[in-house]
């Protein structure tokens, strides 16, 4: 299976602007665990999970006041949608992250998390139909 097959092709983007609790309340809304932060400054893509809103909270720091921005990983591994989920869970694990941003073409297409590979090569059984 690829990463294709298993990304979420909804993808959450806000702005460096945003504070971490806008972003909280669109990434629970969504049900998912990250949102790609899109600054036009720097024309740059990061990812803002919802580790990075935790730490944040667990050193006290308003959700108000803090922004994106702040608390933005700028230094993103991508995939493709071609990589397997093999190639996807290695990147992961070695680079200690739950979420890979997927780029076709330099556009983000899509988010595969760790819990998506694992619905791909754990599926839930389905009831037989009588």
């Amino acid at each position: 299976m690829y990463v294709r097959d298993a990304m979420s092709s909804v993808v959450l983007t806000i702005g460096p602007a945003h504070t971490l609790r806008q972003a909280a309340r669109l990434m629970s809304a969504r049900r998912i665990g990250s949102a790609v932060v899109l600054d036009p400054d720097t024309s740059g893509l990061g990812i803002l999970t919802e580790r990075d809103i935790l730490n944040s909270l667990g050193e006290g720091q308003d959700p108000d006041l803090e922004t994106a921005h702040s608390h933005t990983t700028a230094d993103v591994v991508f995939a493709a949608p071609g990589w397997t989920l093999d190639q996807a869970a290695r990147t992961m694990t070695h680079g200690g992250f739950r979420h890979l941003i997927v780029l076709d073409a330099g556009d983000p297409v899509g988010v595969v998390s760790v819990r998506d590979i694992i619905r791909c090569w754990a599926p839930v059984p389905q009831p037989a139909m009588a």
